[in-house]
């Protein structure tokens, strides 16, 4: 049972309520106080909580009967709202139907969607994965010094410039402004650091992982230009405090995002990409399994020719 807010001032803190919602997805949770309208009721309903306990917004009205039917219709109204997938809400206004900055796969340059987006830990990797065809990577570079650190974003930029490819830096997006890179992949935690307003002012498109519901509600706030959630599968890339996602997990998130490009990543293999496209994923992403395999350019065709041949129509 959560505690709204002072008795009948109404839900003050509806971040908090959805990040316990988010926290506890399968424990039914009740606002108690703070109810003093029926939109309050409403409110409670929609962030996704299963009842409201009041008392006295009810008892002290001034028709009891009509405020106690005003909260069960407002209950009701709250609950199919809910489950109707409301639109986010926005601080600008954007059209429902864009005629301009089209997700990455219609690029006009590129030969086809791609739907395949290796990550590597040093630009060396590019010289070996451009050429066989790769055309969306991203450079996950930690611990280099800040002169190394440049020169190989910029080593990254012009190799993809030269392929025909698009780069996502990952995390330093101020590096990524000065070089003028394509893309930014930000964690949760790189978004309280990262400027987000001199990012997009600099015409730089940006991907933000997400684990839980409260991640990615964050996330779609900020309307990004594609969500990556993870681990699907177990993964030993690092260690998380997320258990696999799953496949369902992949199908919830492509339900609620709509037309944001979904990205899957954690445990993925050329055998487990059609599973992912299956559930909804657009894009699928490997790290270990390209850099750890023997024969790491053998295992990226064999990734390119998988997934070529899940590009949608």
């Amino acid at each position: 049972m959560g505690r709204a807010d002072r008795l009948g001032a109404g839900l003050n803190n509806p971040y908090g309520l959805r990040s316990l919602r988010a926290h506890f997805p399968d424990v039914p949770l009740v606002v108690d106080a703070g109810i003093g309208l029926p939109s309050h009721a409403a409110q409670a309903m929609e962030l996704g909580y299963d009842a409201v306990l009041l008392n006295t917004a009810v008892a002290k009205a001034g028709d009891p009967v009509a405020m106690a039917r005003a909260m069960a219709l407002a209950i009701e109204a709250g609950r199919l709202a809910r489950q109707a997938d409301p639109i986010e809400a926005r601080d600008m206004a954007a059209p429902s139907t864009p005629f301009s900055e089209r997700p990455f796969w219609h690029e006009p340059r590129a030969a086809h969607p791609p739907r395949f987006y290796p990550i590597f830990d040093h630009a060396d990797w590019l010289e070996r994965a451009l050429p066989l065809g790769v055309k969306l990577v991203q450079l996950r570079i930690k611990d280099a010094a800040p002169s190394d650190l440049t020169a190989q974003l910029a080593k990254g930029r012009d190799l993809c410039a030269a392929h025909g490819a698009q780069l996502v830096v990952n995390d330093y997006w101020q590096q990524a402004i000065d070089l003028g890179c394509d893309y930014i992949h930000l964690g949760q935690e790189d978004l309280d650091e990262a400027d987000i307003a001199a990012i997009r002012r600099a015409g730089i498109r940006i991907g933000i992982s997400t684990h839980d519901r409260a991640e990615l509600d964050r996330a779609l706030a900020l309307e990004p230009d594609y969500i990556a959630l993870g681990p699907v599968w177990p993964t030993i890339l690092k260690k998380m405090k997320w258990h696999e996602q799953g496949l369902d997990r992949v199908s919830e998130w492509k339900r609620l995002i709509g037309d944001i490009p979904l990205i899957a990543i954690g445990g993925m293999t050329p055998e487990r990409a059609g599973l992912a496209f299956g559930a909804g994923a657009d894009v699928v992403s490997a790290v270990t399994d390209i850099t750890l395999n023997p024969d790491p350019e053998g295992r990226l065709r064999l990734w390119l020719d998988e997934t070529a041949a899940k590009v949608p129509a």
